[in-house]
């Protein structure tokens, strides 16, 4: 018999009957994980956590936590950056915490079409090598790769160190399977390029950040891979010169692969961490990292002047050497403290402006002990990491939002909106667009049980 007595163990028992026992997690210290986000800044509270195995587990779960009126909180590899992930600790009813990372099934590779099945919970990291193993390539990544879902990396449209190359992820998606909040399973997984039979629903579900229901499984458009590279570690006195290098470094007919830009400050954080020392022979206030598809022998930078000051990296070794430098900002600065993280875009021709009245904005910010900028120069997206201001003290990652959106730009470049930025929506998004987000939000999830308080404030 349920125990009507106490409604949270009558939906443990519930669940547990659904996923077993083992896979509904009620301890606080086992919660603890699930509660609280990478960067330490965002937290909440959850009835529960359930960890169901398969997309009719995921369908008997919503469907039991529908008629309940149970809020759910659908997680990947819980390493958003925005706090869309973990439950709010506002909430008005505690949610349940549904993790997708039993969901890691990984099918063949088709070889015909160049496309792969797999799971919501598979890692980036084994996507990537399931891809390569068969002679294919998976077009995004990123510094989180060994713990990022393909399910989270599809609900907040990952865009990471490839985009230049691949695109974002809204671009590998060729297929969906999504269950909603009344436990409907939406099932699109055939992969055909020409489908031009109505909406397209994954790329609705792709930036949704698990407001519109959870993904279960994603359909993925591979690459052929690009050969042997080389990378470049560039010094650069300034943003405009940073993006001029981008272009003038590059022989046309090579394929630019990456193209990054991180601050001084940065660079030394990084590189203190990772036991690294300067890698130039002098010292930048930027320095610019590209990566060009030539073959590994570096003639794709055969457009650098003779006075450049320039470290070039051929083996795979000594690449990822150089690259350690840029992807190890964000555990760099995390090691000073609870940063504040912003992610943000603005129009190329904008991005140098932009950046040096960022940097102006935050270095005269009195809360402010330390800061870095930096980012993926070849679209505009700018990293903001700041250490000294309390973790609630929203003001100085106003005074940022608000910079950008007087050049143009996005409050949010490539992980979502989530809670961190929901009251900033209205600055890069008009009335008219968020009422018609609204409207798909209250067709999808009448009773606002997916996600709630992410995206719209």
């Amino acid at each position: 018999m349920p125990d009507t007595a106490n409604p949270d163990a009558s939906l443990a028992a519930a669940l547990s009957a659904i996923v077993g026992p083992e896979h509904v997690l009620t301890d606080p210290a086992l919660m603890e994980q699930y509660v609280v986000d990478w960067s330490r800044r965002w937290r909440g509270d959850a009835l529960l956590v359930v960890r169901p195995g398969s997309t009719d587990d995921v369908a008997a779960v919503l469907r039991e936590c529908s008629r309940r009126g149970v809020p759910v909180v659908p997680q990947g590899g819980n390493t958003g950056l925005v706090g869309g992930a973990v439950p709010a600790s506002e909430a008005d009813r505690l949610p349940v915490v549904l993790s997708t990372r039993r969901l890691d099934a990984l099918g063949e590779v088709d070889h015909l079409s160049g496309q792969v099945t797999v799971g919501a919970g598979a890692t980036l990291r084994d996507v990537q090598h399931h891809a390569e193993s068969a002679g294919w390539h998976y077009g995004v990544d990123l510094a989180a790769r060994d713990s990022a879902t393909i399910g989270g990396t599809v609900a907040t449209n990952a865009g990471g160190i490839h985009v230049v190359a691949f695109g974002m992820t809204r671009l590998q998606i060729v297929g969906i399977e999504a269950v909603l909040a009344d436990g409907t399973v939406l099932s699109h997984l055939a992969g055909m390029l020409k489908d031009n039979t109505g909406y397209d629903l994954g790329s609705l579900l792709c930036g949704s950040e698990g407001t519109l229901g959870v993904i279960t499984a994603v359909r993925l458009r591979l690459h052929r891979p690009v050969g042997r590279t080389s990378v470049a570690l560039i010094g650069a006195e300034s943003y405009a010169e940073a993006i001029d290098l981008m272009s003038s470094a590059v022989e046309p007919s090579v394929r630019l692969i990456a193209a990054e830009v991180t601050d001084e400050t940065g660079m030394e954080l990084a590189g203190r961490l990772r036991g690294l020392g300067w890698p130039l022979e002098r010292r930048h206030p930027l320095v610019v990292l590209l990566e060009v598809a030539d073959g590994g022998d570096a003639s794709g930078f055969t457009g650098l002047s003779d006075d450049a000051d320039v470290v070039v990296g051929l083996d795979t070794s000594e690449q990822a050497r150089l690259w350690s430098y840029r992807e190890g900002q964000g555990e760099a600065f995390s090691a000073l403290g609870v940063a504040h993280k912003l992610d943000v875009s603005v129009p190329l021709p904008s991005l140098a402006a932009c950046a040096d009245e960022l940097r102006d904005i935050v270095g005269a910010w009195p809360t402010v002990e330390h800061f870095g900028v930096f980012g993926h120069l070849a679209d505009g997206n700018i990293h903001v990491e700041m250490i000294g201001p309390d973790a609630d003290d929203l003001a100085v990652d106003l005074a940022v939002l608000e910079c950008v959106a007087r050049y143009g730009g996005s409050v949010s470049a490539e992980h979502g909106v989530g809670r961190a930025k929901a009251g900033e929506l209205h600055l890069c998004r008009t009335p008219e667009e968020i009422t018609a987000m609204r409207a798909i939000k209250a067709a999808w999830d009448p009773v606002g049980l997916m996600n709630p308080g992410v995206l719209f404030a």
